[in-house]
């Protein structure tokens, strides 16, 4: 065991020293989102890992290649490679329409002038409650379209942003990102616009944002949901080595709409497949086809580091309003995993266990778990995601409590 772990971070020091020779830092950034495909549970990276990222690096002065090709129409199978070809976006996502009005916030933050792109949809039929979704890492605010549709036929008025260097919003050249510091935009932004209380619903990494903004802002917060969200275990803790931003940023110029496409069936959806989710693949790639590539590779990796060194699994015990945890238990997503030593890798995001342990950690949580769906309920199954959210909203009880969804 000592000789594999010996063998296995002598390779990430070579990654990391590849990176550090070989990258040239953008003066411009942007943020977006391109996961990586993890190796089977047990399996090692090959070595032609260190190759890739190497050449990732070499190849990232390159100019982007936009393609005006149609869209994707069907999956790669999971062991196949598709072409890349589909439309091309701009940096803030310019060319790729959401289903509601898009508004925008304007403020200044770390210096910068910044425009934060958000969603407000109001009910006809107001109950005089707010619900604010604050999306995941791979997702914009967008992909809560179908989510959003249901909340305001049930009363709800629903802000869904998209955060600052996602998607739609502002891409800054310098920026330090933190989870205090995107809360702290968050809570602005609902100021602005007369928000006073808020029901907070997180997905993935927006989970953690979530849970960051309910411990920052508790008198603020009526209602804490987190749908399957990141960050309840520490990976680096846990074994996973810390990697540098250059890794990240050589591996997601890598990203194309087939190794998304596979990653998200795998993970988001349990296996499974829909020609509906082809639109949020597309969305993520068309970024990587654009003139922004680099700048939105760059912010991913800055987010990918954020993420990695500022766990809020530690501080779930301190959360003190009403917390509705929804959990697809067929979820894998750890980040890391897929560079971790095996017996490190092994352990990882086993979601029905974590999910367990955060309603134990967080007082008066109530859980409600989805036993055959994945990483984005949501998505997958809409009808029976729903049914448990609205259920939730609408009865948030004070003591521990655990549900198992009809699918």
């Amino acid at each position: 065991m000592f000789q594999i772990r010996i063998v296995w971070f002598a390779r990430l020091a070579a990654i990391s020293a590849a990176a550090v020779t070989a990258t040239t830092m953008p003066e411009a950034s942007a943020f977006a989102d391109s996961p990586g495909v993890a190796p089977a549970a047990g399996a090692s990276v090959p070595s032609a890992a260190v190759s890739a990222v190497a050449s990732g690096i070499a190849s990232s002065a390159a100019a982007p290649q936009a393609s005006a090709s149609p869209a994707v129409a069907a999956p790669a199978s999971a062991g196949r490679r598709a072409k890349d070809d589909g439309p091309a976006y701009g940096a803030e996502l310019e060319g790729f329409a959401y289903a509601y009005p898009v508004h925008r916030y304007a403020f200044t933050s770390q210096r910068e002038t910044l425009q934060m792109a958000y969603l407000d949809v109001r009910p006809e039929h107001p109950n005089g409650r707010t619900v604010v979704l604050l999306h995941g890492k791979n997702f914009c605010a967008g992909t809560w379209e179908q989510t959003i549709d249901v909340l305001t036929k049930a009363g709800y008025r629903v802000v869904s942003p998209d955060q600052i260097g996602f998607c739609k919003s502002t891409k800054p050249a310098r920026y330090q990102y933190s989870f205090q510091q995107l809360a702290h935009n968050t809570h602005a932004l609902l100021e602005s616009i007369g928000v006073k209380d808020a029901t907070i619903v997180g997905h993935s990494t927006g989970g953690m944002l979530a849970v960051r903004y309910a411990l920052m802002y508790p008198k603020d917060t009526r209602q804490l949901v987190l749908v399957n969200p990141i960050g309840l275990e520490d990976w680096k803790a846990l074994g996973v080595p810390a990697l540098p931003v250059d890794y990240w940023y050589a591996r997601e110029l890598k990203t194309t709409a087939d190794g998304i496409r596979r990653y998200e069936q795998r993970t988001y959806y349990a296996g499974e497949w829909s020609p509906a989710y082809e639109r949020w693949v597309q969305m993520l790639a068309g970024m990587y086809r654009g003139p922004g590539r680099d700048i939105v590779a760059w912010n991913s990796a800055l987010v990918y580091d954020m993420i990695f060194t500022q766990p809020v699994v530690y501080e779930f015990g301190a959360i003190r309003v009403p917390t509705l945890l929804l959990i697809g238990d067929k979820d894998t997503t750890a980040i890391g995993k897929d560079v971790a030593p095996p017996d490190v890798h092994a352990k990882l995001g086993r979601y029905p266990a974590l999910a367990k342990r955060t309603q134990a950690a967080i007082p008066g949580a109530v859980l409600y778990e989805f036993p055959s769906l994945g990483h984005a309920p949501q998505i997958q199954d809409p009808a029976t995601f729903h049914k448990a959210l609205l259920d939730g909203l609408a009865d948030v009880k004070p003591a521990h409590a655990t549900h198992a969804a009809s699918e």
